[in-house]
């Protein structure tokens, strides 16, 4: 398997849990028996597993049989089960050789007795290491888990004034672990519920809904919910320190909007004074410092009219140096930078139509790393931005002075979903 690597600055999740569903599906779909769908999972699950140790992700927790999975035909009951001790003893030399700690999460009493036998097993020959941690919820209930921990605290005979948040999670399956409380909760094919999936520890986790079914999960595409969540501002119920964002939408929206229609001619005086005011305006930054930032973006501009990508990359590299310096965002100038010249490849060209997918695209990835907000956040200002930029390309190409108004309409909506999103 290939070597999978992350951008510098990368947030990696602590802790991602993992519900691992699909596998049916994926069979029935392609004509095979549910049998060969969880064959398939299996080895993906495992390239997922060594994927993450590799970035960095020190505890992986993953679903692999609800309380409720139990009601499913005898023969798939029965092929889960050996896959499951098959994993095992395959995660056991693992675990030796990446220093793995494992851990069950769940029932013992209703397996069966050889798997019961190879998790105690692997559970006590793996509790010294500290490197990684990796849970298997197995028979596992999320109210189940709390149910038996309220048992344990009354059986203990613990007096109500001692209870609190810190006794409860030392009864949780997850006690006595360095990273308890999942960062990140992935679930494959497009199922989007949480079936009482570590209800306790879940509190201020972030959601990832992967489409694809778990036999279709891969290194890359673990790589991309990586770079996702890294993206998110987590506030754990605090007020988001970010500042600068009280402009009006209505007014950036003018300001870029004159500068849009000077653009043919971005050497003009004018093209830098319209450019100021809308920097200006939209950072909330001074007018010294956005008249600084606008000569770089301008210079940006003109080389990618020339097609000149590797001088334009240069120009907003500094570009967003300034602004980073001055908002305190946490994006990457030289990420952001790339982006914007893939942005500006595929609206730079000319008379010729654009596509407002690719567009939309490009801006998405923009927006999620400038503002650090999903691409699933992005979405609604990123289509509001790509329909303001067709209706630009229309009015330049001489398709009638109108479609400047409602580029200016969409621009307006852009800034106010940005607002509402980012502010």
């Amino acid at each position: 398997m290939a070597s999978i690597r992350l951008p510098h600055g990368t947030a990696i999740p602590n802790h991602i849990a993992i519900i691992l569903d699909g596998n049916g599906r994926w069979a029935r779909s392609r004509g095979l028996p549910v049998t060969k769908g969880h064959e398939a999972g299996a080895k993906a699950i495992n390239d997922v597993l060594q994927t993450a140790r590799e970035l960095g992700v020190h505890t992986l927790t993953i679903w692999g049989w609800s309380t409720e999975n139990w009601k499913r035909p005898p023969p798939e009951v029965k092929k889960i089960m050996a896959l499951v001790q098959y994993l095992l003893k395959e995660e056991l030399s693992n675990a030796h050789k990446n220093q793995v700690r494992f851990t069950h999460l769940g029932r013992k009493d209703r397996l069966p007795a050889p798997l019961i036998k190879l998790i105690n097993k692997t559970e006590e020959e793996t509790k010294n290491y500290k490197k990684y941690q990796l849970n298997l919820a197995f028979d596992y209930g999320g109210r189940d888990e709390i149910t038996r921990a309220v048992r344990n605290i009354v059986k203990d005979g613990i007096l109500e004034s001692k209870i609190t948040e810190e006794l409860i999670g030392s009864y949780l399956d997850t006690s006595g672990q360095k990273y308890p409380n999942p960062d990140l909760f992935i679930r494959t094919s497009g199922e989007q519920r949480t079936s009482g999936y570590l209800p306790w520890q879940m509190t201020y986790t972030e959601f990832f809904f992967e489409e694809d079914h778990l036999p279709d999960m891969n290194p890359e595409k673990l790589k991309a919910i990586i770079l996702d969540y890294s993206l998110r501002r987590r506030r754990f119920g605090a007020k988001d320190k970010i500042r600068h964002f009280k402009f009006k939408p209505e007014l950036t929206a003018k300001f870029e909007l004159a500068w849009w229609r000077l653009s043919k001619i971005p050497e003009n005086q004018s093209f830098t004074g319209y450019t100021t005011e809308h920097l200006a305006e939209q950072w909330g930054i001074s007018k010294s410092l956005a008249k600084g930032a606008a000569r770089h973006y301008v210079k940006a501009l003109i080389h990618g009219k020339a097609e000149n990508w590797q001088k334009a990359n240069s120009s907003l590299r500094e570009f967003y140096k300034l602004i980073k310096s001055e908002v305190k965002l946490a994006f990457e100038p030289k990420i952001a930078a790339s982006l914007e010249v893939n942005l500006l490849q595929k609206i730079n060209g000319g008379a010729s139509a654009i596509n407002q997918a690719e567009v939309e695209e490009a801006t998405r990835n923009l927006l999620a790393e400038v503002y650090r907000i999903s691409h699933y956040q992005a979405k609604k200002a990123a289509h509001l931005r790509s329909l303001a930029t067709v209706e630009k390309n229309l009015a330049e190409r001489g398709e009638g002075e109108e479609h400047w108004g409602k580029a200016e309409e969409y621009l307006a909506l852009y800034y106010q979903a940005l607002k509402d999103r980012v502010a």
